[in-house]
């Protein structure tokens, strides 16, 4: 390709190269597109139709390289899983099989899935707080390293339908809730997940596993939230997954969490900084001797992933709002309407373009409230230019849905130049392809 500028601006007027919203070594072609992983991606879309979910899958490499880099500094005995709740697809899924991390499933279809794409049953841990019979047959025996038990009658359903040992874990829930969104706080007392502590019921339930024939107790397991910035809480769930552990504790896993920028405003904490607080926390709670797991999936994939779609609609309502409607929205991401979650927004044909114009972004579906962006500073837009978000590479795919007969975007991977097609665009006969 010819040799590229490096002058792009996002929202703010940053390099895109320098904006940590992008995907490691996003920039502007000569041509002034956005280029991502080598690739056009106006030319991308153009080829393979828009909607589509573009990843970096070099970027997507190199944080799973920074994790276990940051633990390698610290530690010679912990385990990386990949949340794959992040991007349940099967290229994932391989991808972080192949840089050594371990997996965090929680479904039979999260299981299958990192099956077929060649994880070994002992890196692939389960997660659920209702997991079926079924669900917990297939997981044992597929020979899974843990199912990690989630409430009370989840352990008689175990002692039911077991007939082999099980390694397991407790899910604790530490009575913290850090500053995210209320809807992706876990560790809180009042939770549908795990065991709490004020109540005693973790301490009931690790009295009952410990008794069990068929389930092996040898850890704790504690996971506060999702989107954090802060670090603190982490080091207090450390502190209170102590309270309960005894000589049988032989793993400590404590959950995910990271938070990651969504636009240029925000500064989560690094990697390295994550990591180290909850090294230093688990050694200075447990000692030595004790395994820790920790859970990444969004500052894992998120970063590394845009979406881009097409506009085809521009419709201002003088002195209200100037609408940008694309040929997407809430069936390929939900984090706006779920969440209240913000993003930024870019012309991928004008990328160098000054961003000079307020518009909100709309989506095409039967709902008012079907907004990716509500206040977005774009270039100009015009009806035909690829628009991109970026930051979509957790929880779009895995949230996607058809509705209003929508078919779901494909997933690309991008690497060097070269993109590949990793899940296929629905069609129309998928939407009929489970009739009766």
């Amino acid at each position: 390709m010819a040799e590229q500028e490096q002058v792009g601006t996002v929202a703010g007027g940053d390099p895109i190269e320098a904006s940590a919203v992008y995907p490691a070594g996003s920039r502007v072609s000569e041509r002034g597109h956005l280029e991502l992983a080598g690739c056009d991606t106006v030319e991308l879309a153009a080829e393979l139709g828009t909607p589509a979910y573009l990843y970096a899958e070099d970027d997507m490499r190199a944080r799973a390289r920074a994790y276990r880099d940051a633990f390698e500094r610290r530690s010679s005995d912990f385990e990386i899983l990949f949340a794959s709740k992040s991007l349940p697809c099967t290229a994932a899924y391989r991808l972080f099989a192949e840089e050594g991390l371990s997996v965090d499933v929680a479904s039979g279809g999260e299981l299958h899935m990192a099956l077929r794409a060649g994880f070994d049953p002992d890196r692939i841990h389960m997660h659920g707080n209702n997991k079926t019979d079924e669900e917990i047959l297939f997981a044992a025996r597929s020979g899974i390293r843990h199912l990690i038990l989630d409430s009370c009658d989840e352990i008689e359903r175990c002692e039911r339908l077991l007939d082999e040992p099980q390694k397991v874990l407790i899910r604790v829930t530490p009575g913290i809730k850090p500053s995210t969104h209320d809807y992706i706080t876990t560790g809180q007392l009042d939770s549908k997940f795990g065991f709490g502590i004020a109540d005693g019921l973790a301490a009931r339930a690790i009295e009952r596993v410990l008794a069990s024939d068929v389930l092996e107790l040898v850890g704790l397991h504690a996971h506060i939230g999702s989107q954090i910035f802060e670090l603190e809480p982490y080091t207090l769930a450390i502190r209170a997954l102590g309270e309960l552990a005894g000589e049988w504790c032989r793993v400590v896993n404590v959950g995910g969490g990271l938070g990651v920028a969504y636009t240029a405003a925000d500064a989560p904490p690094s990697i390295d900084a994550y990591v180290d607080v909850k090294v230093r926390g688990v050694a200075e709670v447990f000692g030595d001797g004790v395994r820790i797991l920790i859970e990444p999936g969004r500052s894992l994939v998120a970063n590394a992933g845009v979406t881009a779609y097409r506009v085809g609609t521009v419709k201002e309502i003088p002195g209200v709002r100037t609408y940008v409607a694309v040929d997407g929205g809430m069936s390929d991401n939900m984090r706006p309407m779920l969440y209240g979650s913000r993003y930024e927004a870019l012309v991928a044909d004008r990328a160098a373009a000054p961003a000079d114009t307020l518009v909100t972004i709309a989506g095409m579906h039967c709902e008012s409230g079907d907004i990716l962006v509500r206040d977005a500073m774009l270039a100009e837009p015009t009806v035909g230019d690829v628009l991109v978000t970026p930051a979509t590479g957790a929880y779009g795919h895995a949230m996607a849905s058809n509705y209003n007969g929508v078919t779901r975007p494909p997933v690309v991977f991008c690497r060097d130049g070269e993109a590949r097609v990793v899940v296929r665009r629905e069609t129309y006969g998928d939407l009929t392809s489970r009739d009766v």
